[in-house]
C-alpha cells in the first residue's frame, strides 16, 4: 500500500463525504497560481486572443506530440471547425458512435452533413470497426449520401481502435476526426490522445480530466496546413488581419481566462493522470465479479476522465448507493439514434451492442482526489447492492 499512499494527492479520508468529481480538492490546491494568473489577465486587458491563448497552444501541441494546437471556445466547435475547414456538408455521410454524448452527432448536423450511427464494441465501448465497414457499404450502395468522414470517440478516457478504423478510411478517402472530448491524456502504442488522428477534438468543460472554469476546447493537428483554415473559421472566418472574410466562420474563440485557468490545470496534470490510473487500478482489483469495467486495446492507456463498469440491474444498483453516501453518473442511458433530434438518421438495423449498453453502463466516482479507502468502500457498498439490488 505504500505505493498506492505515495501516488494519492489525497489525505487519509477514513471515507467521508466522496465526491463524483472533485474540483474544489484541485482548486484548493492551485488557487493561488489560478489567482495570479487570473490577475494578470486583469492587469494586461486582452481578454479575447491574450498572450496565455498561444502559449496553451504551444503547451498543449507539445504535451500530446501534435504538430499544432487551436484553442476554441468549447469540445463542440473543436468538432464542428475541422469539418467546416474540409467542406462537408448537405450530402455528405459522416460515421459517428451511436453510444456518445449528443455532441458528436449535433456537429454533424450542424455542418448540413447526415450522421450515420455505427454500433460500439461491448467491451471497449468505442466504435465498432467491423460495424463502421458494414454501414459504409451499406452507404455506397444505397448511393444517396457520399461518405466524406469518420468520426472515433475516445470514451471515458480510452483511446478507440484508430489502426483498425484507418485501414477502413484510407481506401475509401475518409477525413478521420477523433473525438477525444473525454480522451486528454488516453495513449495507444506509445502515442498520446492528439496525435492518433490527422485531427482530434477535445472539451475542456469544467468535468473533464483537463478542464476549464466555464466552456473552452481545443483541436490538436498532425497537419500544419490545417491550421490556417481553423484559425480562420474560430474568427468569424476573417484573414490573418482580421479584416475581411475569406470563408464563411463563427465566433469559436476561447478566452483568455479559460486559457489562464488552462495553464495551470495543465502544469499539474501528470499527477493528476498518475493519481487517476492509480485509483483505476484499484477499482480493477477490487470490483465485484458482476461489475465488467471498460476493457482498453492492447497498447492502449486510458485517461479515466470517467471509470464505468457494465452492471446487472443499474439502476437499483445506483439506487442502492447514492442511499449509502456513493454518487454515480449514467453516461448514457440513451442512445443517440433513439433521441428524437437525430431520430431520422436512425439505421434501419439494430444496434445491439449499443442498446444492450444503455441499459447497464454505470460510472463510478473517479478524480485525482479519491482516497484508496474510498474506492475500498465504493467497491464494497457495490458488492451488497448486487446482493441486495
Amino acid at each position: 500500500m505504500n505505493g498506492v499512499a505515495n501516488l494519492s494527492l489525497a489525505g487519509a479520508s477514513r471515507v467521508g463525504e466522496i465526491a463524483f468529481i472533485d474540483l474544489k480538492a484541485q482548486q484548493r490546491r492551485i488557487r493561488p497560481r489560478i489567482e495570479a494568473r487570473l490577475k494578470a489577465v486583469l492587469d494586461h486587458g486582452r481578454y479575447i486572443a491574450g498572450p496565455e491563448i498561444e502559449e496553451l497552444e504551444a503547451l498543449l501541441a507539445e504535451k500530446t506530440g501534435a504538430a499544432a494546437a487551436v484553442a476554441c471556445a468549447s469540445g463542440t466547435a473543436a468538432l464542428i471547425i475541422p469539418l467546416l475547414s474540409k467542406g462537408i456538408g448537405a450530402g455528405d455521410a459522416v460515421f459517428i458512435p451511436a453510444f456518445s454524448y449528443n455532441a458528436t452527432a449535433n456537429a454533424v448536423l450542424l455542418t448540413g452533413a447526415a450522421p450515420i450511427f455505427v454500433d460500439v464494441d461491448p467491451l471497449t465501448f468505442n466504435m465498432d470497426p467491423t460495424d463502421l465497414r458494414r454501414r459504409l457499404d451499406d452507404v455506397k450502395r444505397r448511393g444517396d449520401l457520399r461518405p466524406r468522414a469518420v468520426i472515433p470517440v475516445d470514451l471515458f478516457g480510452s483511446p478507440a481502435d484508430y489502426p483498425a478504423i484507418a485501414r477502413i478510411a484510407g481506401p475509401e478517402g475518409l477525413f478521420i476526426l477523433a473525438d477525444g472530448a473525454q480522451g486528454f491524456g488516453g495513449e495507444l502504442d506509445g502515442k498520446s490522445v492528439g496525435n492518433l488522428a490527422p485531427a482530434t477534438a477535445t472539451s475542456f468543460f469544467p468535468g473533464k480530466a483537463l478542464g476549464a472554469y466555464g466552456d473552452a476546447g481545443g483541436i490538436l493537428s498532425q497537419d500544419l496546413a490545417e491550421i490556417e483554415a481553423w484559425l480562420s473559421l474560430r474568427w468569424h472566418g476573417t484573414d490573418a488581419a482580421r479584416k475581411n472574410s475569406v470563408r464563411v466562420g463563427f465566433n469559436g474563440r476561447m478566452d483568455s481566462f479559460q486559457a489562464a485557468v488552462l495553464l495551470e490545470k495543465l502544469a499539474i496534470f501528470d499527477d493528476e493522470l498518475a493519481a487517476r490510473r492509480m485509483l483505476a487500478g484499484l477499482y480493477d482489483r477490487r470490483l465485484p465479479a458482476a461489475a465488467r469495467p471498460q476493457a482498453h486495446l492492447h497498447g492502449a492507456k486510458s485517461g479515466y476522465g470517467y471509470y464505468s463498469i457494465r452492471i446487472p440491474r443499474r439502476d437499483a444498483v445506483a439506487a442502492f448507493l447514492k442511499s449509502h453516501g456513493v454518487p454515480t453518473a449514467i453516461y448514457y442511458s440513451t442512445p443517440l439514434h433513439k433521441m428524437p433530434a437525430f431520430a431520422a438518421h436512425a439505421p434501419a438495423t439494430q444496434l445491439a451492442a449499443t442498446d444492450a449498453l444503455c441499459d447497464e453502463i454505470l460510472s463510478l466516482p473517479m478524480h485525482p482526489y479519491l482516497t484508496p479507502d474510498q474506492v475500498d468502500f465504493i467497491c464494497d457498498k457495490l458488492g451488497e447492492a448486487l446482493i441486495s439490488a
